[in-house]
C-alpha cells in the first residue's frame, strides 16, 4: 500500500499519515529496527509539504513510536507494536461502535446488522490487505513500496 491520504478528511494529514504508519507498525509489515524513508523521500512519495511530513514524524517521536538514529534517520522502536496494537484497537473499536450504534438506532434488529457485518468480512476477504512496506536495509533511500499480507480468517 501506497500512504493514502484524503484532504476532504475531518482529520488532519498529518494525523492521517501517523496512523498508517501505526497501523502498519501493529499489521508487522513495518519493523521495530526499520528505518522508515526521509521527509523528502516521502513528501516527494505523496505530493505533500515536508513540513507536514516532519510533523508526523515528530507526532510519532512524540507517542513514542520512532526514535532519531544519528546519521541514519527515523527508526521504528522496540516498544512501537505494543503501543500501535493498542491504538490500533482502540481506533477501530471506536469507529466500528459509532457504525453499529447507528445502525441499532436507525432501528435495524441484531440479525440485520450481523448480515450487514457477515457480507462486508464475506467482500473483503476475497481481497488481500493493502499494507505498508518501507525499505529498511542499509543505505537504502527510505523509499516505499507495496507489500500485500495473506488473508488472516480470524
Amino acid at each position: 500500500m501506497f500512504f493514502s491520504i484524503d484532504v476532504h478528511s475531518d482529520v488532519a494529514i498529518y494525523l492521517q499519515l501517523v496512523r498508517q504508519v501505526k497501523f502498519a507498525v501493529a499489521a508487522g509489515t513495518i519493523r521495530p529496527g526499520q528505518l522508515l524513508p526521509s521527509v523528502r523521500a516521502l513528501s516527494n512519495q505523496v505530493a505533500l509539504n515536508p513540513n507536514t511530513v516532519a510533523r508526523a514524524f515528530n507526532q510519532l517521536a512524540a507517542d513514542g513510536v520512532v526514535e532519531t538514529l544519528r546519521g541514519r534517520g527515523m527508526v521504528v522502536r522496540d516498544s512501537a507494536v505494543d503501543i500501535c496494537l493498542a491504538e490500533r484497537e482502540s481506533v477501530l473499536n471506536d469507529r466500528i461502535g459509532v457504525v453499529l450504534a447507528e445502525a441499532w438506532h436507525a432501528g435495524l434488529t441484531k440479525k440485520q446488522i450481523r448480515s450487514f457485518v457477515d457480507n462486508h468480512l464475506r467482500d473483503l476477504s476475497d481481497t488481500e490487505p493493502a499494507v505498508l512496506a518501507v525499505g529498511a536495509e542499509p543505505g537504502d533511500n527510505g523509499g516505499v513500496s507495496s507489500d500485500n499480507g495473506g488473508v488472516d480468517d480470524d
